[in-house]
């Protein structure tokens, strides 16, 4: 088993104009031997420099990056195509991968590659995914994505943080319905990667041996 710990990666999606380096700075803040002691984290910049402010900016030093563009309702996108073709280049290469993490933009877009993988559009030749863990994530809104990415319950052992005070809120709830019986864990916090106290900690721990534990087999 320690040899095969080794070798299972977890690809993890930042959000939306920041950076690999940023997320996991944030993931940084939840205790090691959740994730580290059993996988190899992959935090790969997005496709696109930011196209504008950053929320990051002097909270932590650029360069910053989106992993494609949007309208104000969520229901236009701008090279998304051009992002997911580049994302499966990656996990074809540096893969094979065991799960996916994402915060914000990173979690709606590793969602929509689980189901897309699941209706058979993209990473064929790529293992099933095991694992997904959602924070303040979101379904796309255009008609023809949805149809063929939750079309069926993604049948991947997931993990939904959602935070009392998210302005994603609503639409983290509504993405957890798109997985086959998810783990949400709530927390009090916004739209950010919540820190885990002790309540929280117990909780992800336990959500951790569902999703990752049970994955191995």
């Amino acid at each position: 088993m320690e040899g095969q710990n080794q070798n299972m990666k977890i690809l993890c999606l930042h959000g939306f104009r920041t950076s690999g380096k940023f997320l996991q700075k944030q993931i940084s803040k939840w205790d090691p031997s959740l994730f580290l002691h059993h996988f190899q984290m992959d935090f790969p910049d997005g496709l696109f420099s930011a196209g504008g402010k950053s929320d990051i900016e002097g909270i932590f030093p650029p360069p910053y990056f989106e992993w494609f563009q949007f309208n104000k309702e969520f229901t236009e996108y701008t090279n998304l195509e051009e992002c997911i073709s580049h994302l499966c280049q990656y996990i074809t290469h540096n893969g094979p991968f065991h799960g996916l993490l994402g915060f914000s933009q990173g979690a709606t877009l590793g969602a929509l590659l689980l189901g897309y993988k699941a209706q058979g559009k993209v990473l064929k030749e790529h293992p099933p995914f095991k694992m997904f863990v959602s924070i303040s994530g979101s379904k796309f809104r255009e008609p023809s994505i949805c149809e063929v990415a939750y079309k069926d319950k993604i049948n991947v052992k997931s993990v939904h943080f959602i935070g009392a005070k998210d302005w994603l809120k609503l639409p983290s709830e509504d993405l957890a319905t798109a997985f086959h019986d998810p783990l949400i864990i709530r927390h009090p916090q916004g739209h950010t990667v919540p820190r885990l106290g002790t309540y929280l900690n117990a909780r992800f721990c336990f959500a951790f041996s569902y999703t990752v534990l049970d994955s191995y087999f």
